[in-house]
């Protein structure tokens, strides 16, 4: 599962995460790999995160841009199981979380400002933009597909928030995230979170010690 789009920083350990912000177990899954992070030894190499998008509002997202929650073949049975796994993650892992799913939210638009982000920033700036798209949306409970919204999270991390139209303004770019979301079927992405690492990879909200073995193979 090597991913040829996956970023080569010197000295440092990538994992390439897909993942879609309004997924909660891939919110879930990067807390606990920021645990794993947290507990790697103090010279070892730097871990960053190579994110690909992936869409789960496919199959619910209406012509006119709306999502219709009942549109995805999910019953109400699925929707009380997943948020019974959500609960029981969030306190495994100390997340704060102020809703368990986010059924009606589009990430699309997110994930464009965000890819056009990757695309163009340092990682880090990258990286705080991601981080804060995942806390609106799951400790805010703010509408991350609201345009205004994303501009504000732009800013917040340093950016122009003129970047945000300009990028959803970009036909190109969004066929290209459009595009990754392809691909990512392509290469057996089925489900989201997947972390990917040396032709191996987890799917899931893994704990720190799946990390561990993913990367360490320990």
């Amino acid at each position: 599962m090597t991913d040829p789009d996956a970023a080569a920083t010197d000295d440092a350990v990538t994992v390439t995460v897909y993942s879609d912000y309004v997924c909660p177990f891939c919110y879930l899954g990067r807390r606990s790999l920021d645990r794993y992070r947290d507990q790697r030894p103090e010279d070892a190499p730097d871990l960053t995160v190579d994110w690909h998008p992936f869409d789960l509002r496919s199959q619910t997202r209406r012509p006119d841009g709306s999502i219709d929650p009942a549109a995805g073949g999910k019953d109400d049975d699925y929707y009380e199981q997943a948020r019974e796994n959500v609960r029981r993650l969030q306190d495994k892992y100390d997340a704060e979380m102020a809703i368990d799913l986010a059924t009606d939210v589009d990430s699309l638009d997110a994930q464009v400002v965000s890819y056009g982000v990757k695309q163009t920033r340092p990682h880090e700036t990258w990286l705080a933009f991601d981080e804060a798209v995942f806390a609106a949306l799951w400790q805010d409970e703010a509408d991350i597909g609201d345009p205004d919204v994303l501009a504000s999270l732009t800013e917040d991390v340093g950016i122009d928030p003129a970047a945000v139209r300009s990028a959803l303004a970009d036909d190109s770019l969004r066929e290209t995230v459009t595009d990754r979301f392809e691909a990512a079927k392509q290469r057996g992405i089925t489900g989201v979170p997947t972390f990917a690492y040396d032709d191996h990879a987890a799917r899931g909200a893994v704990p720190p010690e799946h990390f561990r073995r993913l990367i360490e193979g320990a």
